[in-house]
Parts: structure tokens; C-alpha cells; sequence
């Protein structure tokens, strides 16, 4: 976590203040997080998702990496039409995000597909929203493969880039060297006009120009 830890509780707190309609199905999938160590992007995220959901308005948003839900929950509740393509390698966790969105009232505005989630990304066109929460280490190599699938003015999300913050450090393994590429990538490329959000562990936003 990279902003001060008590910061990041008050951020948290404040996030619980305004309960959602499917306040008890969110809590089950908070607490599925905690119980099994599932990394999810937490309720500050989700509510920051949600907004940019509002204010883009889009009509289709791609997932690459989608685990049981939790994001793409925050996704379809802010959409007035359109769909999110939820991805991920396994079948128990889409089977789970089946569970919970079906629960929230939110099937109808979700696909899941089981498998790469770049390799189904890539039959997508005119992506409005493309939201990175896979490997890491693949976050430069999945822009580069899917950035002309973005529609105009489309956005990219990425989360986890501020690494725990060991992209500060100048010895990094392989993984944060990876992370690193590909922030600074979207920073210098002329294509994207981007920005990094410090929020849990770093929220990178772009736009496509």
C-alpha cells in the first residue's frame, strides 16, 4: 500500500460512509477477499471505477484478468447500457462473478469468457474501457498488442503500478522492472495522454489521443 497506511484508512472509511444497494453482496465478496487473501482493487478503487463509469458513459469495457468480479461489479452498476467482458483462467472464479452479479441484478450487463485474457480482448473493437488486472509482468506487452482495439478517446486502467512501492527502487526484480516499462511507456508515448493515480497501490489512467 502506498500512501501513508492511516491515509489510506481514512480513504477507507470514508468509501463505507455511502452504502450501495448491494451492500450485503459486495461485504460477501470484501470478506471472500480477506478470508482466502484474493487480491481485489477495494471498495476506493471500486468507487473510483464506478465514477469514471458515469462520467465515460461507455458501451463496452474489457477486463483483462477478472477474477471472481469485484471490479467488474463496479463497472456494470455505473452503466446506463452497454456491457462488461469479464476474463480470467479459471472457471471456479467466473463461476463465482456469475453468482454475485446475477445476485446484484447485474447479469445482463456482463459476458464472461474463460481463457487469455489479452487473446479475447484482441476480438473486441471499439473499446471504451480496457482495465488491466492481470500479470504484471504483461501489462506492456497487452498494450501493445490491444491499443488500436481502443476506440477514440477510449481509456486504459491499470491497476497495481505503483508496486508496492518497489518501482522507487533502482535494484527490482523482473515483475517491477516490467511494471516500471510500462508506466513509463504510457507517460512518453504520444498515442495516450496519461496520469497515476496514488491510491492503494497505484491506479494508472490513460486516455487515448
Amino acid at each position: 500500500m502506498i500512501l501513508f497506511e492511516d491515509v489510506q484508512h481514512y480513504i477507507d472509511k470514508l468509501s463505507y460512509l455511502s452504502k450501495v444497494e448491494d451492500e450485503e453482496i459486495l461485504k460477501r465478496m470484501e470478506d471472500y477477499a480477506q478470508e482466502v487473501g484474493f487480491p481485489i482493487v477495494g471498495r476506493s478503487v471500486g468507487r473510483f471505477l464506478y465514477l469514471i463509469t458515469k462520467l465515460k458513459n461507455p458501451k463496452l469495457i474489457v477486463e483483462v484478468g477478472s477474477g471472481y468480479g469485484y471490479s467488474a461489479y463496479w463497472f456494470a452498476k455505473a452503466l446506463s447500457s452497454g456491457k462488461v467482458v469479464l476474463t480470467d483462467y479459471s472457471q471456479d472464479n467466473l463461476e463465482m462473478a456469475k453468482d454475485f452479479l446475477s445476485g446484484a441484478g447485474l447479469i445482463d450487463k456482463v459476458e464472461l469468457r474463460l481463457g487469455n485474457g489479452v487473446e479475447i480482448a484482441k476480438e473486441y473493437k471499439n473499446i471504451d474501457i480496457l482495465f488491466f488486472d492481470h500479470e504484471k509482468a504483461k501489462y506492456l506487452d497487452s498494450i501493445l498488442i490491444l491499443k488500436d482495439n481502443l476506440n477514440s478517446r477510449g481509456l486504459v486502467i491499470a491497476d497495481n503500478t505503483l508496486w508496492h512501492g518497489k518501482v522507487l527502487e533502482e535494484d527490482v526484480d523482473k515483475q517491477t522492472r516490467k511494471i516500471k516499462e510500462f508506466n513509463e511507456y504510457m507517460f512518453s508515448s504520444q498515442e495516450f495522454f496519461t496520469t497515476l493515480i496514488p491510491l492503494r497501490d497505484g491506479l494508472l489512467v490513460a486516455i487515448k489521443v
